[in-house]
Parts: structure tokens; sequence; C-alpha cells
């Protein structure tokens, strides 16, 4: 009875539900300046997009959790890259890619 009414009076916190975006298969590694790398990824599940959450897996264990900070295809800038397309990732304070890496992109939305 109490959560129905602080519901009533907007007062109970709404539910953040973690929503997977889309997966990408680490391919290749390249130097992108001083002690920054990008990966080279395929893009396997769904879509990739700029500014997006990211985990980074390897062997099913998480390694990083950042947001994406630059996403490429080819030498252009591109806000989002589809399943079955190749394109390059730099990810916020993240350097330690290997090939072989699961990229898993995720939001928060509210739940109903």
């Amino acid at each position: 009875i109490d959560d129905v009414t602080k519901a009533l009076k907007g007062m109970l916190e709404p539910v953040q539900v973690e929503v997977i975006d889309g997966r990408a298969e680490v391919r290749a590694i390249f130097p992108a300046g001083r002690r920054v790398k990008v990966a080279g990824i395929y893009v396997t599940e769904s879509k990739v997009s700029r500014g997006a959450l990211v985990r980074v897996r390897r062997n099913k264990e998480i390694i990083s959790e950042s947001t994406v900070n630059s996403l490429k295809r080819f030498k252009d800038d591109v806000r989002e890259v589809t399943t079955g397309y190749e394109c390059g990732v730099g990810i916020e304070g993240f350097n330690e890619f290997e090939i072989g890496d699961t990229l898993e992109f995720f939001r928060f939305e509210e739940a109903d």
C-alpha cells in the first residue's frame, strides 16, 4: 500500500532496466595517437552508436565499462553502424583491446 501511495504522489523512484543495443567483435587494433588505441570491430548484432555505453568482455569476464567516444567507418565519422558492417571504435579511458574481445553496447530505460 505504501508503494502505491508513493507512486501516486510521484515519490517512488522509477525502475531502470538495461537494454542491449548491439554486440560487436574486435578484429583488429590500431594506434590512434600517443598511448591511444582504436578497435577495428565487426558488428554482429543490431547496431553501434556514438556516445553509447559499452561493456568490454574477454572470455565472458567484464574488463571495462565506459562510453563510445569515437566511431568511424573508413575515414568518416558516423553516428551509428549496423549489423554486418565493420568500423573503428574508440572507448573513453580504455586502450587494452585484444583481438577476440566482445563489445556489448547498452542503455538504460525506465520500466513501466
